[in-house]
């Protein structure tokens, strides 16, 4: 059984998490709780210099682990690929600049069109970008997203998936965030993250859980602890699959964003001892 966890050295919280606090908060509210890890969202950037809030982050203690999002390249254009392409060279200029060594990516997928379509233009689009990541010296990871979002969001929805793109490309840059709320539910999951692990492609993973009943797709992910979703086990194998990075906090909950954002992030380390 996977051994519970006793601090927060691996503990990491993306902004988007306590959505209602502005960056500068968000930090300094992170690291007196003693949280070590902060991944960014670029509309927490906004009106910012990444380089100087890069700078602040670091000064407060905290490693920055990822930048968030990219991705979104396909399109039923060829000037809307082109623009996707464009805004993710921007995303990897401002990770750079931040000190982000990752950027994940949500990848995006448009109704109507083929899933082995958008799929095509994703890979393409990955490919597109990556010179550019490497000289900035910043790694890409796919983000499988659960199915419910291929219409229109993603699609990418397993980690087979994720890991063919993967494959297909070939570079040591371009590897995977896997994330609970969207995997949890695939039977092949523990083989897949085995596997992720062989192949060097594990780059990342995100905690939340899944409400039943929930009260909206996007915005209604739960605390640890309060749904369905295996936690300590599926970290169990993802560190068994070599895994060493940080356990990364990502809620989207309206409900959780109306509360008092310093009881839930006391809730959030209570629930990550207690659940993760």
């Amino acid at each position: 059984m996977t051994a519970p966890l006793t601090d927060f050295s691996r503990l990491c919280i993306h902004t988007i998490t306590t959505k209602p606090w502005a960056l500068e908060t968000a930090t300094a509210r992170f690291a007196a709780a003693g949280v070590k890890g902060i991944t960014v969202w670029r509309q927490a950037l906004e009106g910012r210099d990444p380089a100087a809030a890069g700078r602040a982050i670091r000064a407060q203690g905290l490693e920055i682990v990822s930048l968030c999002r990219g991705g979104f390249f396909p399109a039923t254009t060829a000037a809307g690929r082109i623009a996707a392409i464009d805004d993710n060279r921007r995303c990897i200029d401002e990770a750079a600049a931040l000190g982000a060594p990752l950027i994940v990516l949500v990848c995006g997928a448009v109704p109507g069109q083929s899933l082995a379509e958008s799929r095509k233009q994703i890979t393409e689009g990955i490919a597109a970008v990556l010179p550019h990541a490497a000289a900035a010296r910043v790694k890409l990871a796919i983000e499988p997203l659960h199915p419910m979002y291929a219409a229109d969001r993603s699609a990418v929805n397993t980690m087979a998936q994720a890991r063919a793109i993967c494959r297909e490309l070939g570079s040591p840059g371009v590897g995977i965030a896997a994330d609970v709320y969207h995997i949890w539910w695939d039977d092949n999951l523990e083989a897949e993250i085995a596997a992720s692990g062989r192949e060097g492609s594990l780059f990342a993973f995100h905690v939340c859980d899944w409400r039943t009943p929930t009260t909206d797709l996007l915005n209604d992910r739960g605390l640890m602890g309060e749904g369905c979703i295996p936690l300590r086990q599926i970290r169990g194998w993802v560190e068994a699959a070599g895994f060493r990075g940080f356990n990364e906090v990502e809620i989207f909950s309206n409900r959780l964003w109306a509360s008092d954002q310093d009881q839930f992030l006391r809730d959030i380390q209570a629930a990550y001892l207690a659940h993760c």
